[in-house]
Formats: C-alpha cells, sequence, structure tokens
C-alpha cells in the first residue's frame, strides 16, 4: 500500500510540473491564432532537419519505415536511441548507408540518451528512470534544434518531445509527428495519449482507432 501511494505521489508531482508547461504553450497557441487569424502557410524551399526516436524492435522496423519514404529534403537527420540498444543502431546504420549510394552524402548522426524504462520496470522507478533521461534529453534537443521530431511510441520519446514543446513555446518553428505503433487497435500507448494533446500530428494505423481518436489521422498500416 505504502508503496503504490508512493508511486502515485510522483506522478502527481510530474504532472503538476507539467502544468505550466502546457499551459504556457495552448496559451501562446490561442495567442497566436488571435492575433494572425488569416496567416497562410508558405511552401517551403529548403531541407527540414528532422530528430527521429527509435525504440527497439517493432518500434524501430516501424519508424525506420517511415524514414525509408522520406525524400532528400528531410535533412539532416538526427537519430536518437537509448544507449543500450545497440540493434536499432545497426538498423540505421544499414538504412543510412542505401541512402548515402542515392545522395553520395552522409547527412544523419546517431545520438544516445538514458532509457526510460525498461521491459517489466516498476512505475516508480520508471518515474526516476525517465527524469534522469530527461537531463539528458532537453540539452540534446536545445542542441540540435531540429524542425521536427519524428517518434512512433517508446517512453524515451517523452522527455525528448516535452523538450521539443519548449523550444515551440520560445518561438521554435518545429513540428512533433507521432505514429502509434501497429499493435494499438483500440486504446492508444501511454505515450500516444500523453502526446495526442501535445503532437502536431498523430497518427494511427487502424480506422477503429481513429474513430475513438477523431484528433488523429489514419494512415494505415506502415509495414
Amino acid at each position: 500500500m505504502d508503496s503504490e501511494l508512493g508511486v502515485i505521489a510522483v506522478l502527481i508531482a510530474v504532472v503538476v510540473c507539467l502544468v505550466p508547461i502546457f499551459s504556457i504553450y495552448f496559451s501562446v497557441n490561442r495567442t497566436c491564432k488571435t492575433k494572425n487569424p488569416n496567416v497562410t502557410s508558405t511552401k517551403r524551399t529548403k531541407p527540414a532537419s528532422v530528430m527521429i526516436i527509435a525504440g527497439s524492435g517493432g518500434h524501430t522496423k516501424e519508424i525506420l519505415s517511415l524514414v525509408s519514404s522520406l525524400g532528400s529534403h528531410y535533412s539532416p537527420r538526427f537519430y536518437v536511441i537509448a544507449n543500450t540498444d545497440k540493434m536499432s543502431q545497426q538498423k540505421i546504420e544499414a538504412l543510412e548507408a542505401e541512402k548515402i549510394k542515392i545522395s553520395n552524402k552522409m547527412e544523419y548522426s546517431i545520438h544516445t540518451i538514458p532509457r526510460s524504462r525498461e521491459v517489466r520496470q516498476s512505475w516508480l522507478t520508471t518515474v526516476l528512470s525517465t527524469a534522469y533521461a530527461t537531463l539528458y534529453s532537453f540539452p540534446l534537443v536545445f542542441r540540435l534544434k531540429p524542425e521536427v521530431i519524428l517518434c512512433n511510441g517508446p517512453g524515451t520519446c517523452i522527455p525528448l518531445c516535452m523538450a521539443g514543446l519548449v523550444l515551440k513555446i520560445f518561438g521554435r518553428d518545429l513540428k512533433i509527428v507521432y505514429a502509434e505503433s501497429i499493435c494499438r487497435v483500440e486504446t492508444l500507448s501511454l505515450s500516444g495519449k500523453i502526446l495526442y494533446y501535445v503532437a502536431d500530428s498523430l497518427l494511427v494505423q487502424w480506422p477503429s482507432l481513429h474513430q475513438k481518436y477523431p484528433g488523429s489521422t489514419y494512415i494505415g498500416r506502415l509495414v
């Protein structure tokens, strides 16, 4: 019982810390829309830097399927993986080796941060490990300043997207795109539920999921 109360207390503390960020973000959005109701977007002509957050296993396969469809105008590409994920690094390098054959130049880099949550890790220690990962995530995002953050579910993406949200609050033209995993048919993952209210685009692979979350975009199967 005491451990459950401890988990609840820590989660409440995390939520309280995030409330000001969300409040400022939505306030800024409303202000901008009020002041510029007729603003129209202009066609982009220069490449957009993109941060790609890879999980492991199926998460990596799905995100790299998305990346393989991106044109050369998405560069440079900043991959972020957990520091214990060697398999994803190999898959990323294999994909980029094929892209180099076409462009004849290296347009990517791989960065590591501590994993937010291991499989079967307790929720209490997950909060602590996520906080630890956040200490690495914010400096990384602030240094690279991507224009797009692309992710698809691993807990690692949450602190990185929160850092991107802060950049947006301070005027950075940045888009957060979240693609939900194929295994999510009826409900969003925890990451998806959080980013549903934060991401500029939330992509789902099942019509039933799109019906339940109308703010999402149905794209069909990635793999």
